[in-house]
């Protein structure tokens, strides 16, 4: 349960700062290619995994099960096009976010 509430903080803060426009966010989706407008929907999907992960310790555990799938899947993508673009400066927080995310899909199961 530890590591869904911090998967689960993580990404809603995460997803809090995509929805801000946080300068840090836009920065690393310009080193990454990203046209900006992908930002706010990439914090729809962070912010639809928090929910679902929480919703999942609240006693829906099919949704956790697939909101913690869901964030794995986005995070090896977030993982790959880090490495794609050659951008592995600070690979370590999609990395991070992918451990987590893995690790709340496995506790669940």
């Amino acid at each position: 349960m530890i590591v869904e509430l911090v998967t689960i903080a993580l990404n809603a803060g995460a997803a809090t700062a995509d929805f801000a426009g946080a300068e840090f966010v836009r920065d690393n989706a310009k080193k990454l290619g990203m046209s900006p407008r992908w930002i706010l929907p990439l914090g729809v999907l962070k912010a639809a995994g928090a929910l679902g992960l929480a919703a999942g310790l609240a006693g829906v555990p099919h949704l956790g099960v697939a909101a913690a799938g869901g964030l794995t899947l986005f995070f090896v993508g977030a993982v790959a096009l880090h490495v794609q673009q050659g951008v592995l400066r600070n690979i370590v927080y999609p990395a991070v976010f992918l451990g987590l995310a893995a690790a709340s899909l496995v506790s669940q199961w």
